[in-house]
């Protein structure tokens, strides 16, 4: 087994420069070949979408497993540097494979597998190129997560939206056309924000790498500081926007209601990019050795975050709508991690890192399960009970015009009765989201949230901040389990159940799989821990990340031959 491992290392460490481009190239050919099969090939296209989120998920762990094995002097861990185009940085493109790239990466490809799977079952037929915009949806995802340069980010971005716009519409409806103009207003505003503060920044320091970034600001004229703080904050409010925080977050409970189940488990994801590109940036570019520009935007980091998540706590609360009970928990992790970035402390970002892992899971498996629970819940309320009194009489409200309430019509007894396979995954699966999207034991959630408690009491000094965070992150634990189990009593317990939930296995084997690996999560948390906080401390000292995109070195081009006559 260690020779098989060995030689696996061996593998990777000499694929490990083409293995970089994998999960961009293969869902943008697969979109590609999607294309040329035209609208009539269904069933191709479903099995191409779940063999490329196979194949994407395997080199996104395998890329993980990469940096956590090869050490190769750069640093804690490797930092994997492609020049897709053979120039070294800052003058061409550049592709970087480091912790948090790659764990977020990783996370997308899990997620992807899970709805590529469960859009098989039905929702792929909801309209027309489902199966293509989810593929250009993922390779605008890890073209984003893995890209080392700002304007490349920009071009992923857009390709991400613009595949967002038209699965936001997949399936068509009033709703969803009115959810999706607001959606698709906000983003063209964050978007064109996004390239002003580019282009400002790039007039500034005349680059636009990450890496290179991060040195010219630590040595800019004083005269100049204020120029790329004001380009820093305008690209900010484009990645606020992306990433749901207060108050620019209005739009993303509607829209992610309003899209179809699998749809919104991949949007789940959307936000968790506005956070890494902030959290990426805002580390690169004001980082402690970066002199007076030094952490500039921390105070409006943290207020915002601690906005974002008292407001969306509150919000949960107000809402009895499933879907948009989902919309906010996403919200209340945008909080949670925003907050958790702003106050600077190593300890605490790697708290928020495994958090980020966990909540997002949470949240793609609640999408998920949530449009199972209401088509159950609907297809019940269309039936009256004594329409179907064989399959659960025992739950029909007409109870007084028996004879005996503790017999069915069959004079069957109704207690001791076993509760249907069906019913019984819909209940837990609900349980199981609670607890992850609520933190509570022994599930991920209660894990992270721990940790980043436990990094804020153990600060030397506990500032004012620190305690509001400790409060914010309590209490917002605590309404959501309010308002789950509120909703969890009025779906399960409370309403007659006059049907069987129809459930297919490419529906409930995504949703367990989601589960399962925020339970493995659980099992695995000392190794994800330790990845976590080797990635934080990565982050708080960037020296390791622009050495190895700086130093990329070209590939030589092979001699030329010459030819006798």
């Amino acid at each position: 087994m260690n020779e098989l491992l060995r030689w696996l290392d061996t593998l990777l460490e000499a694929t490990m420069p083409h293995l970089v481009a994998v999960p961009i190239l293969v869902p943008m050919l697969t979109a590609a070949l999607m294309l040329m099969l035209g609208e009539h090939r269904r069933r191709t296209k479903a099995a191409l979408t779940v063999v490329s989120g196979l194949i994407g998920l395997l080199a996104a762990l395998a890329l993980l497993h990469w940096v956590n094995a090869v050490d190769t002097g750069t640093g804690p861990g490797s930092i994997g540097v492609y020049l897709p185009g053979n120039w070294r940085a800052p003058f061409g493109i550049v592709l970087v494979a480091d912790r948090l790239s790659t764990m977020m990466v990783a996370l997308t490809g899990v997620i992807a597998f899970a709805v590529s799977i469960y859009s098989t079952s039905r929702w792929d037929r909801a309209g027309v190129h489902f199966h293509p915009l989810l593929q250009l949806q993922l390779m605008g995802l890890n073209g984003a997560f893995l890209t080392g340069d700002l304007f490349n980010l920009f071009v992923f971005f857009e390709v991400m939206l613009a595949a967002s716009y038209g699965l936001l519409l997949h399936g068509s409806g009033r709703l969803r056309v009115s959810a999706g103009l607001h959606y698709i207003a906000i983003n063209l505003a964050a978007s064109s924000l996004f390239l002003v503060g580019a282009a400002l920044l790039y007039g500034v320091t005349g680059t636009l790498n990450m890496a290179d970034l991060g040195l010219r600001i630590s040595r800019l004229e004083p005269a100049d500081r204020g120029l790329v703080h004001a380009a820093a904050a305008i690209l900010a409010t484009a990645f606020f926007a992306k990433a749901g925080a207060w108050p620019l977050n209005f739009w993303l409970v509607p829209a992610y209601s309003a899209a179809v189940a699998p749809v919104s488990a991949v949007f789940a994801l959307l936000t968790k990019l506005g956070i890494y590109t902030l959290l990426r940036l805002w580390t690169v570019l004001f980082a402690p050795d970066t002199g007076e520009s030094a952490q500039f935007g921390q105070e409006v980091l943290l207020a915002i975050g601690l906005s974002t998540l008292f407001v969306s706590a509150l919000g949960i609360t107000g809402t009895q709508r499933m879907s948009h009970l989902a919309g906010y928990a996403v919200l209340i992790s945008a909080g949670t991690l925003l907050t958790a970035i702003g106050l600077g402390q190593p300890a605490v970002w790697a708290g928020a890192l495994y958090y980020l892992l966990s909540s997002t899971l949470a949240a793609s498996a609640f999408f998920l399960l949530i449009d199972m629970i209401e088509r159950w819940r609907n297809a019940g309320a269309s039936i009256a009970p004594h329409e179907n009194a064989g399959n659960a009489p025992f739950l029909s409200e007409d109870l007084t015009a028996m004879d005996n309430v503790n017999l069915d019509d069959e004079q069957q007894a109704l207690y001791g009765r076993a509760i249907p396979a069906g019913i019984a995954f819909l209940g837990l699966g609900f349980v199981a989201c609670t607890l992850l999207l609520a933190g509570l034991p022994p599930l991920p959630g209660f894990i992270g949230k721990f940790a980043m408690l436990s990094a804020l009491l153990d600060a030397p000094v506990i500032s004012p901040a620190n305690w509001s965070f400790l409060a914010l992150l309590l209490l917002s634990g605590f309404l959501t389990l309010v308002a789950l189990s509120r909703a969890g009593i009025r779906y399960f317990w409370t309403q007659p159940m006059s049907s069987m939930p129809a459930l297919r296995a490419m529906e409930v084997l995504p949703v367990a799989a989601l589960l399962a690996a925020s339970v493995a999560l659980s099992i695995e948390a000392g190794p994800v821990m330790h990845h976590a906080s080797d990635t934080a401390r990565g982050l708080y000292q960037p020296h390791a990340y622009r050495n190895a995109v700086m130093g990329a070195q070209q590939v030589p081009n092979p001699p030329v031959r010459k030819v006798s006559p």
